[in-house]
């Protein structure tokens, strides 16, 4: 069993860590700018970084945006819904690491990380990304009881450290049953430059006919509200046709397990098909010339550990409308998003009252101080450095460290 250290860690370059994920290509969602991110910000403080994942069919195209870190991409074993790569498992036996950071939970990785625990004495610290929040836990639910049998609830209990995007997440993890210290450290955004200079060239996919652009940015999928959106974008067309004939709602991202057709059903249900566009997943510069061709940005979302997308709208000046499952309230309290319902009756009204609202642009203004604030990558690698340091060596736990 490997020897723990006995003195504190002074110098990050003594922190060797291997960062696990179960993807490690945008098939991930936000997970792929936000470990990615977290990854490269610690990297550059010095830490040794390894990062151990899965292939999948975007990872050849996606690998190189992890420059420097050249991570591991095992491939994964059938049946791919499991997601155990057994070249992953190896890369932990064989690699010389002090500290394993997982992020993700309920696949086979998890199994191989709790046998590097036991096997090396080594600390774990693990984020579950929403995982284990009400509404996630109820998709899917046999399945991860299952897992957790298997494997899943013995990996979590035995962590040295959980780690909690907001502390709503913390209070998921303890009605979980889970006791161990948590970490709440939120994730963090790259700040663009020049967002309301000449930017990017329009998307060709948008017409200039006038109307301003409600984006959501995000997976296609039931746990993000798409449908309760479009229901209530066709009730505000009826209600509110001034406010319908002057903004468009873009959809825009990729089909989580096959949801896009009921989506482009309740379209065409609707009539919706020239106010609602789904340009499909748009990454880079196509990204970023649609954050900066949107006038505001919604995330009527039915649970969130803490969301990108939302981070990523409030550095491109952008107001945000959303329910409090995105467990961002500092966006409420400091006046850079508005709350919505996603009761059948509340969301169109919501929705409509946001857009009226004269003082939508200063929103946004307030979210772009809020991100340069508090959610900027060099400050939350220093607060998972900080965590690291003390799982390794004791002592005092950061201020942002909670105990049971």
């Amino acid at each position: 069993m490997r020897e723990r250290s006995q003195t504190r860690v002074g110098r990050s370059e003594e922190v060797s860590v291997a960062v696990v994920s179960g993807s490690l290509s945008r098939l991930a969602g936000g997970l792929f700018n936000s470990v990615r991110q977290s990854a490269l910000a610690l990297h550059s403080l010095g830490c040794r970084i390894s990062v151990l994942g899965t292939a999948d069919v975007h990872t050849a195209k996606d690998i190189g945006a992890w420059a420097p870190i050249r991570p591991l991409a095992a491939k994964p074993a059938s049946p791919l819904a499991l997601g155990y790569a057994p070249a992953l498992g190896d890369a932990l036996r064989n690699g010389d690491f002090n500290l394993v950071h997982q992020h993700g939970i309920w696949k086979a990785m998890s199994a191989q990380v709790s046998a590097w625990r036991k096997r090396t004495g080594g600390p774990v610290m693990i984020s579950p990304r929403g995982m284990l929040d009400p509404w996630a836990m109820k998709n899917s639910a046999w399945k991860k009881r299952v897992a957790g049998f298997l494997y899943e609830n013995s990996n979590l209990a035995s962590s040295a450290c959980l780690h909690a995007l907001s502390y709503s997440e913390a209070d998921s993890m303890r009605a979980f049953g889970l006791n161990n210290p948590i970490a709440i450290i939120p994730n963090g955004v790259i700040i663009p430059a020049d967002v309301h200079g000449p930017g990017a060239l329009r998307p060709p996919w948008l017409p200039t006919d006038g109307r301003r652009v409600l984006l959501f940015l995000g997976r296609i999928h039931p746990k993000k509200g798409v449908l309760e959106l479009v229901d209530a974008w066709a009730k505000l067309k009826r209600e509110a046709p001034e406010i319908a004939a002057s903004w468009r709602l873009v959809i825009a991202g990729w089909d989580d397990g096959g949801h896009e057709p009921r989506l482009r059903a309740a379209l065409a249900r609707h009539d919706l098909e020239r106010d609602v566009l789904l340009p499909g997943p748009l990454f880079d510069d196509e990204k970023d010339a649609t954050l900066r061709h949107a006038d505001a940005f919604i995330l009527p979302s039915h649970s969130e550990g803490l969301p990108m997308s939302v981070l990523e709208a409030w550095a491109y000046r952008l107001p945000v409308l959303m329910t409090e499952a995105c467990n961002l309230p500092e966006g409420f309290a400091s006046g850079a998003a508005i709350k919505v319902d996603l009761a059948a009756d509340r969301l169109s009204l919501d929705v409509a009252s946001a857009l009226a609202k004269p003082d939508l642009r200063s929103r946004g203004e307030k979210g772009r101080r809020l991100v340069e604030d508090r959610f900027t990558w060099g400050k939350i690698a220093q607060q998972h450095l900080a965590t690291y340091q003390w799982m390794l060596d004791g002592g005092d736990p950061p201020g942002h460290v909670t105990q049971s």
